[in-house]
């Protein structure tokens, strides 16, 4: 059994195989409309979500199948005080699979250590946010017609931004990939990402301030929003939420077949004077993320029509490293699964040895032994 919590749990070979179903969707959506039927998706959403939630149910019901499930923490047994674990052995009695988006950083984690079906990571907190990374990939297959050899700009919260996080960790696999991160010192691409990605795979990036500096380079831009959620000061988030607004002006200055990205939900960070542009790519996006997370869905309920049926040869490499764990190690971070789930074991793998810097399982908060 399969589940996707990372980017990396599934190889290159993998994702390119899940562009290649998505692909055959769109241009025989028949072919899929009752491949599902019978199946039963829970969304388990312990936080607000409309594209996200929505693009996981509709793609269920294009496949012929049926949805269960919760769209806020206060409408499930959560709000009484059950588990991660225990929700999850539950609805494994009512459901096919799984999609859990959580507040708390490695919460589907938990769940899939402890699930009896499939669960998709639909967002941890400021963590990952796998399938938005498909999505992403899916929208630059489709509209560049490759996902190597490119220079792509990343804007706005790279601090929190759960997405980018994830799609660094996606492209880094793939070849000629350079990127550019746009932010304030305050919002800067964390250190793990930089020091055990880009740095360790001697993947070329420049960071910035400028978003008109970077702009002529760039072929695809990915704007963010300045999350409020993520900030525990909302002095701080007043402070940095206009730090970047893309306007038709700043657009001059683009390549003409650059294209803008946007995870969604937009707040003021791209005017809407901008969706006219051609270049606007983020509501095609939404209509990807639909298609790819039904490839997602058959493919983690082996269920795919052929020819897409069969496992990669080399299915289990390249993926993330599983690595020996301790358990004598405390995390302190303060979004992580541990500090609501008291008897989940604080576990660490090792991160570097030199500097004894071990990361948390669940969220990778590193944690130096002393």
């Amino acid at each position: 059994m399969r589940h996707l919590i990372d980017p990396m749990d599934f190889t290159v070979e993998e994702i390119d195989q899940l562009l290649e179903v998505g692909d055959d969707i769109i241009k025989n959506p028949q072919k899929y409309s009752q491949v599902c039927k019978g199946k039963k998706l829970a969304t388990l959403f312990y936080e607000p979500s409309t594209r996200t939630r929505l693009s996981f149910e509709s793609a269920m019901m294009e496949l012929g199948g049926d949805v269960i499930g919760f769209s806020s923490a206060d409408s499930s047994s959560a709000s009484k005080g059950e588990s991660v674990a225990d929700t999850i052995r539950v609805i494994g009695c009512f459901a096919d699979i799984a999609a859990m988006r959580h507040p708390k950083e490695g919460a589907p984690m938990v769940a899939a250590m402890n699930s009896p079906i499939p669960v998709i990571n639909a967002g941890d907190g400021g963590h990952q946010h796998p399938t938005q990374t498909l999505t992403d990939l899916m929208t630059i297959h489709q509209l560049k017609g490759r996902v190597d050899h490119m220079t792509v700009g990343l804007c706005g919260d790279l601090k929190f931004g759960r997405t980018v996080h994830s799609l660094i960790t996606a492209l880094s696999r793939y070849e000629g990939i350079r990127f550019v991160l746009i932010s304030p010192d305050e919002l800067k691409i964390p250190d793990y990402i930089k020091e055990e990605i880009l740095d360790k795979k001697q993947i070329p990036y420049t960071e910035v301030q400028s978003l008109d500096e970077a702009m002529p380079e760039l072929d695809i831009l990915y704007m963010t929003r300045v999350q409020r959620e993520r900030f525990a000061s909302e002095e701080e988030y007043l402070r940095l939420k206009d730090c970047y607004i893309l306007t038709p002006e700043k657009l001059e200055h683009a390549k003409a077949d650059m294209c803008i990205l946007h995870p969604l939900p937009r707040v003021n960070e791209i005017s809407v004077a901008v969706d006219k542009d051609p270049r606007a790519a983020y509501f095609k996006q939404v209509f990807f993320g639909k298609i790819i997370r039904m490839a997602l869905i058959m493919k983690l309920l082996k269920v795919t029509p052929a020819p897409f049926d069969h496992e990669p040869e080399n299915h289990g490499t390249e993926c993330r490293d599983t690595g020996d764990v301790i358990n004598h190690l405390h995390c302190d971070n303060p979004r992580c699964i541990t500090t609501i789930e008291q008897e989940l074991p604080h576990s660490f793998r090792m991160a570097d040895e030199k500097s004894k810097t071990y990361r948390c399982i669940y969220c990778e908060n590193p944690v130096q032994e002393k």
